[in-house]
């Protein structure tokens, strides 16, 4: 099995990356292991504690988990399903309004029901049920305080895919609110296993995240030999989804930051003057 991490307890790497702010860090979580789970407990704690569940925002501190198992969660799941029914402050698009699908709710197993191989091919981390978007293999996750419909963002995101057979065939792409990009992070390969990648940030907060699951979207037998990489997801963890400051308080916050600015520039000019 190949890893992509580097000595840190064997699971993050420290990134300086340059989007919007050309100071921004992120810390990334990297995991194709046998067992992933002391990387996700990593990770959860770089989001923070506790996990809220589903109470409704918003909510100062604490994290937001997705594992698809409670029994409630239908087979044809609509995009809104974890803000609207479930509260938890996710909503998922794709650029084709396709649907999405979570398996075994009474009849599928592992998405057998699509197709008679899978559960040869995938693993959960969570069982049993697993997600995946149906008539593409690109989704997003867009934010929102858990229970209304107020966009946010969160500054922590990370994913379990499972049966990555196909070196960057499978990404999480993340983005600031004005759509610029933050930073890119490929899965690493697992064939048949789990496989985990997130990011936090220190300064820079996501507006939205864009999932890469395999090259193929979900129907077909997963056949790497010929370049079908199909891939589909476990669990999604992020940080508190924080509301979106509207316009004026930031304007006031920007008018703030710009009198201290000058106010310390001053009071610098006035002691440097006083030693000479």
């Amino acid at each position: 099995m190949f890893f992509f991490t580097i000595p840190l307890v064997s699971m993050m790497s420290l990134t300086l990356i340059a989007p919007s702010l050309a100071n921004a860090v992120s810390t990334t979580f990297y995991d194709n292991d046998a067992d992933i789970s002391s990387t996700v407990s990593a990770f959860q704690a770089a989001l923070g504690e506790p996990d809220n569940g589903s109470a409704p925002g918003t909510l100062a501190n604490g994290r937001r988990q997705i594992n698809w198992d409670a029994g409630i969660v239908p087979f044809n799941m609509p995009e809104d399903f974890f803000n609207s029914r479930v509260t938890r402050g996710a909503v998922f698009s794709t650029s084709n309004n396709s649907q999405f699908r979570v398996s075994n709710d009474g009849f599928d197993n592992e998405f057998d029901s699509i197709n008679a191989t899978y559960p040869d091919q995938f693993d959960t981390f969570s069982a049993p049920r697993l997600f995946t978007p149906f008539g593409t293999n690109v989704l997003e996750v867009n934010f929102f305080v858990s229970g209304r419909n107020i966009p946010a963002t969160v500054s922590g995101f990370g994913a379990i895919f499972t049966d990555i057979d196909l070196p960057d065939s499978t990404k999480l792409d993340f983005f600031d609110t004005q759509g610029q990009s933050l930073i890119s992070l490929y899965a690493p390969t697992n064939p048949q296993g789990l496989s985990f990648i997130g990011a936090t940030f220190s300064t820079e907060r996501v507006g939205r995240v864009q999932i890469t699951t395999g090259n193929t979207a979900i129907g077909p037998n997963d056949d790497p030999i010929n370049g079908v990489d199909v891939v589909v997801l476990d669990d999604f963890l992020y940080n508190e989804p924080q509301p979106i400051p509207e316009p004026a308080t930031l304007l006031l916050l920007g008018t703030g930051i710009v009198g201290i600015g000058l106010w310390k520039r001053k009071t610098r000019v006035i002691h440097t003057s006083t030693k000479s």
